[in-house]
């Protein structure tokens, strides 16, 4: 188990370094060196887990279309809110969530392994179908087409923001973005109980990490009543 766990470490390790490389040099620039040196491991330790830089750089797009730490909410148009909120407070503070944005509008990058968008789009197309059948959207939303919607917009937006630098945070304008774009989509009851303050997806992943945390703590608590 403790072996399992090292490897685990490790291959978390990689990823991070490889975000914080892509993210800062861009896939073209990036080396295997780069990636090793600031992973800390050694070359046997990355090529033990993956096979070329090009199959790092697809592992960090797997990586970034996530849900953690997101709640599930009987409001389903809530929850798509959450995860782009939380992507929001997350993505300026991990570089692997954001370089997988720079990997994803890297002309030769995505030729070769694709985006993050696929999966982003199916995934948003599947929570809004949800919200329509639970009578959440309006009767002319189609939820494939809001989901591109919605995720081109995201996308847009972050990198607007990353280039300006003007002070504004990706939180306060993606909130922005949903304040625009819902009331073309909800039906006005539940447009009026839907949550999109800039700081929500902050107050989730401050939530998730103290639960975490109380996780670790009862988990050592175990260990050590079983060990006892």
């Amino acid at each position: 188990m403790a072996k399992q766990a090292r490897a685990i470490q490790t291959r978390r390790q990689i990823l991070d370094a490889a975000g914080l490389v892509f993210d800062q040099l861009g896939y073209e620039s990036a080396t295997i060196a780069e990636i090793i040196a600031q992973a800390g491991v050694t070359k046997g330790a990355l090529y033990f887990h993956f096979d070329s830089k090009e199959d790092v750089a697809r592992a960090v797009l797997e990586e970034a279309v996530t849900t953690e730490g997101v709640v599930p909410q009987d409001s389903k148009l809530q929850e798509c809110v959450d995860v782009g909120m939380v992507l929001a407070h997350r993505v300026p503070r991990e570089p692997m969530l954001s370089a997988a944005i720079r990997l994803s509008t890297d002309l030769k990058a995505r030729a070769l392994f694709g985006t993050s968008w696929t999966p982003w789009i199916a995934f948003m197309a599947e929570q809004l179908a949800l919200a329509k059948e639970q009578g959440e959207l309006l009767p002319h939303t189609v939820p494939e087409e809001t989901a591109l919607v919605i995720v081109a917009a995201w996308t847009g937006m972050e990198i607007v923001t990353s280039d300006l630098k003007d002070g504004e945070s990706l939180q306060h304008r993606v909130s922005r973005l949903y304040d625009h774009l819902l009331p073309s989509i909800a039906v006005p009851g539940v447009l009026a109980r839907l949550d999109t303050s800039p700081d929500r997806g902050t107050r989730i992943w401050q939530a998730h990490q103290e639960q975490a945390g109380r996780d670790v703590e009862t988990d050592k608590g175990v260990d050590l009543s079983m060990s006892a």
